[in-house]
């Protein structure tokens, strides 16, 4: 390190001297910061063809920082262990090396001396001032600044190459790295004649080839420079400098030099003076974690005539350099943190008339005496002083926070001493009473913040602080509802802390002012009433026994008041109250629905939970403003009545008691009720609901719903709904496209007749119902194209019969009889008639036997003779049959157990079959299909396949799995006919 403005020369052998790495790191350390300060580069005299493996010295010439000797340097030698490795030249340092690198050292020499002579031409001078800085195709400068550094041939200079061109990527992470970017105290920009020279010389010779083909040219203006470089912190700036002159000069502006940064950074005496006498329009220095702060600051305080914010940290600073600081006029801004301040045994004293900022904090010190006339923020938090003497009379903020060595006499007459003081930090001072606080009430008149958390011993009863806004009295033990008298003496009060103070039992406050009060864990809290027109934030939570709760306020927006157990009586006069969380309030009685109605106190309510309010039975809500609601897990809850025309979202998970509800009216678009299953009575009128789903509530008798934009109504398993809803409802909505009965086994052919009020209707579910009769439907619903027919085991063929005889429903185009009764007849005059049929599910029908399609069955002689009505049926069934192909897609007869036979020829005209499922079933013996656009077969688990016959082109998934009597030629010749086959699963199948 350096001492008295020279630095000191670092020996080391190639065995090693005891001091290992940490001597090696602190070597490079001081070669490095003393380039980025050099005069125009660094000079060594030449060296000589070293031996096989001596100890290498080098030998370098640093500058002076006296503005005084211009021209003259300081010498300083840095030599470290280093094994012995072959000379490398300039120009293969900076290129990667290469071949040449392995060269003797009598040729280097040589070279070298051709090179100086070559550099001395005034010729080449001229061309060079001409060129601009260039950057070589790997980032480097080839005949720039990283040239004036370098100009000589050395050896073993490839040890700097591996630390990225002096970059020492192996050294601690904070040590300090300014690479090559400062220039020198004597504000010289050349580069000198001969580096330069030098430089250009080994690009022009490098390889034979063109040297413009190898670089990249590289010129942006100052003012972008200026911009891009203003993102930059220092070690990054030091860093661009060093690519080429331009941005040498851009990186050292004085805009970017202002505030030093060296926090937790190593650097010598001699570096810092020089860097602070450069640049001496410094305003702000950071010096934390920095070793021997105290001797850098007292060496360089003469240049730092325009410094304004001192940051010092960690080590030891003695009375000089509190001395010292009278040196910087102008500075207004102190911290010292984590320091010992003075020898331990005399008193510390800051003395200073500039300073207006002060912070010493966590440091360790015995006295303290601060001597400021124009200080107005002062912090001494967590020092430990026994004894602190203040002359501030413009002191404005004090912070004594946790300064546990203070005694209350210490505190009172530093406080005392104040008498301008507006803020006072005395929170964790345990030994404070309310004596001292009496007197610095009686001394400082225009105190406005305290803050006295943590110390037991004051009660506050007898305090009076009218100009007090903030009161902080966090874990006051002493703490009661007799102190509430005293802090309504402070009627501008602000800001109210009482949190942790467990014998406060009630609060009760009428203050003008009062805009956020906190009130956190206060075991025996049970009474609350604030009376505040800005009352604007309440934080009141774990007071388990707060039993009553009155707040009247016209600011206030939104109030919690979350796991309040004990909490029964809510009165609120809030008229801006916005957002209401009342979630956990075990014990709120039907009561609180008053409150929270029109009429109660919040006229603006827009949001209410109540969630797990287990003790409300009855919630009858009558508001206007009301739009979202939340009662999961109310589960006492039995009746519900809404009147909310502006209600959006409402949530009843949980609610498994609720019997009757009404929503009339409401602004609702969507409403689930299915999770309540013992639902009986419900009455919803909401002309902007859309979706209605009652799946589920299998006791739903009564069902009112006035929805005339309503689209889906879901009533699944609804097994008491009643023809009359059915019709009112359908009356009501007569917008309804789906509408799903299923399993509700008390409609019957009174509410289907109610349909016909349905022009829109696309889907209907009927499935699992005990219907006979489809003729209200066939009748009513001719826009139907969805109808779902699936286990109603009461239907007959005849029933169907106005669909392939008749033509009803003209625009169907998926039906599903899965798990029916319907015959085989019908089912083949169906595939046969319907030809606008898409989608046809006939899963688990007993009845189908065979499935021939394309016959001339439904004209065959077996047919009874009256099967067609007189005159136009028999005409109407044969133009159905002709007008068009069939349009079948998807065909599905999973688990159909009786079926043996499937056969659809060429001549059945299914061109858009592309979907057949015949999985489980189990008797089916023979498949025979002629279906040009077939893609999807499934024949899994199909036992008793013996015949397969394909002649589908564009069939790509065949599923096989488990055919265990298909043989191996048979499937060879159906896959004979399907070229186009990606996928064929035979797993389980033996024959094969």
């Amino acid at each position: 390190m350096a001492d008295g403005g020279k630095m000191k020369g670092v020996e080391g052998s190639g065995e090693g001297t005891g001091h290992g790495e940490d001597m090696d790191e602190e070597a490079r350390e001081e070669l490095e910061l003393a380039l980025s300060l050099g005069r125009r580069g660094w000079h060594l005299p030449p060296v000589p063809v070293p031996p096989p493996a001596p100890a290498l010295r080098w030998s370098m010439v640093f500058p002076a920082w006296d503005p005084d000797a211009a021209g003259s340097s300081r010498a300083a030698e840095s030599v470290w262990d280093s094994p012995p490795v072959p000379p490398l030249r300039f120009r293969d340092m900076w290129r990667g090396g290469g071949a040449d690198a392995d060269a003797g050292g009598a040729r280097e020499a040589e070279e070298h001396n051709n090179v100086e002579e070559e550099e001395g031409s005034e010729d080449g001078d001229r061309d060079l001032q001409n060129k601009r800085p260039k950057v070589g195709a790997f980032g480097e400068e080839s005949s720039g600044v990283n040239a004036s550094f370098f100009g000589y041939e050395a050896p073993h200079l490839h040890a700097f190459a591996e630390h990225d061109h002096l970059k020492l990527s192996h050294g601690p992470e904070n040590e300090l790295d300014f690479g090559l970017s400062l220039i020198s105290n004597d504000g010289g920009n050349d580069i000198p004649r001969e580096t330069n020279s030098h430089g250009v010389c080994d690009v022009e010779r490098s390889g034979g080839t063109n040297a413009e083909d190898l670089e990249i040219r590289m010129d942006l203006s100052d003012d972008l420079l200026h911009l891009i470089f203003s993102f930059l912190c220092q070690k990054d700036l030091c860093r661009a400098g060093a690519a080429c002159k331009q941005w040498q000069s851009a990186s050292m502006h004085e805009d970017f030099w202002k505030y030093l940064k060296f926090e937790n950074t190593r650097i010598s005496l001699q570096n810092f003076v020089n860097i602070c006498h450069r640049y001496q329009n410094v305003t702000n220095l950071n010096l934390s974690g920095v070793l021997s702060a105290e001797s850098l600051v007292i060496e360089a305080i003469t240049f730092l005539r325009h410094l304004k914010t001192l940051i010092m940290g960690k080590g030891q600073l003695g009375e000089t350099f509190f001395q010292a600081l009278a040196e910087c006029p102008l500075l207004n801004t102190l911290t010292v943190s984590d320091a010992s301040l003075g020898s331990g045994i005399q008193e510390v004293t800051v003395n200073h008339d500039g300073l207006h900022e002060l912070q010493i904090v966590k440091c360790r010190a015995l006295r303290v005496s601060i001597r400021c006339h124009q200080l107005r923020i002062l912090s001494l938090r967590r020092t430990g002083m026994a004894h602190v003497s203040l002359n501030c009379p413009q002191l404005l903020e004090l912070d004594f926070q946790s300064c546990h060595k203070l005694s209350d006499t210490a505190i009172r007459q530093a406080a005392t001493a104040c008498p301008l003081l507006a803020s006072l930090d005395m929170s964790s001072c345990s030994c404070v009473t309310d004596e001292t606080l009496r007197e610095i009430a009686n001394a400082c008149q225009n105190l406005s913040v305290l803050d006295a958390s943590n110390c037991p011993n004051i009660s506050f009863e007898s305090v009076k602080l009218p100009m007090l806004v903030d009161l902080r009295l966090s874990s006051c033990e002493g703490i009661t509802s007799a102190s509430m008298g005293a802090v309504c003496f402070s009627r501008i009060l602000e800001a109210l802390q009482l949190d942790n103070c467990s014998l406060l039992t009630s609060v009760s406050l009428d203050l003008p002012h009062l805009k956020n009060i906190s009130l956190v864990h206060l075991r025996k809290f049970a009474d609350l009433n604030l009376r505040s027109p800005v009352l604007s934030y309440i934080k009141v939570s774990r007071c388990s026994a707060l039993r009553c709760v009155t707040i009247t306020s016209n600011a206030l927006k939104k109030l919690v008041l979350q796991k309040q157990e004990s909490l029964c009586n809510l009165s609120l006069q809030c008229h801006n109250l916005i957002d209401v969380d009342l979630s956990d309030c075990e014990s709120l009685t039907n009561e609180i629905c008053k409150v929270l109605s029109d009429g109660g106190g919040c006229p603006m309510l827009r949001s209410l939970i109540l969630d797990n309010c287990e003790s409300l039975s009855v919630v009858e809500l009558n508001n206007s403003s009301l739009v979202n609601l939340s009662l999961a897990g109310c589960r006492s809850m039995t009746f519900l009545k809404l009147a909310c025309p502006k209600l959006q979202v409402v949530i009843l998970d949980g609610c498994d008691h609720l019997e009757r509800a009404s929503f009339c009216p409401v602004g609702l678009e969507s409403l689930n009720l299915g999770i309540c299953p013992k639902l009986s009575v419900l009455r919803i009128e909401a002309p902007n609901m859309s979706i209605l789903e009652l799946k589920g509530c299998g006791v739903l008798s009564e069902a009112s719903i006035n929805c005339p934009c309503l689209i889906s109504l879901d009533a699944s398993f609804c097994r008491q709904f009643m023809d009359d809803s059915l019709s009112q409802t359908a009356e009501a909505c007569p917008l309804i496209e789906h509408l799903i009965l299923s399993s509700c086994l008390s409609i019957d052919v009174r509410g289907l007749s109610s349909l016909h009020c349905l022009q829109k209707l696309a889907l209907l579910d009927l499935s699992y119902t005990f219907l006979m009769n489809l003729k209200p439907v066939f009748d009513s619903c001719l826009q139907l194209k969805v109808l779902k027919l699936s286990a109603c085991k009461y239907l007959s063929d005849s029933s169907l019969e106005p669909l392939y005889r008749e033509g009803a429903l003209p625009m169907l185009v998926e039906l599903d009889l899965s798990y029916s009764s319907i015959g085989q007849t019908a089912i083949e005059e169906l595939l046969a008639c319907c030809t606008n049929l898409v989608n046809v599910n006939l899963n688990g029908c007993t009845n189908l036997h065979e499935l021939v399609c394309g016959s001339d069955y439904c004209r065959s002689g077996d047919m009874p003779i009256d099967a067609f009505p007189p005159d136009s049926a028999p005409d109407k069934t044969k133009e159905i049959r002709e007008s068009s192909d069939c349009q079948l897609e998807v065909l599905n007869c999973t688990g159909c157990p009786n079926i043996k036979k499937v056969v659809i020829p060429s001549t059945a005209n299914y061109l858009n079959l592309s979907k057949i499922n015949l999985n489980l079933s189990a008797n089916l013996k023979e498949v025979d299909l002629k279906c040009s656009n077939l893609y999807n077969l499934n024949l899994s688990n199909c036992n008793s396949l013996e015949i397969l016959k394909l002649d589908c082109p564009r069939l790509a998934n065949l599923q096989l799995l488990a055919c265990t009597m298909l043989q191996e030629d048979e499937l060879k010749s159906a896959l004979s006919f399907c070229g186009a086959l990606e996928i064929l699963n035979v797993h389980s199948c033996p024959q094969v």
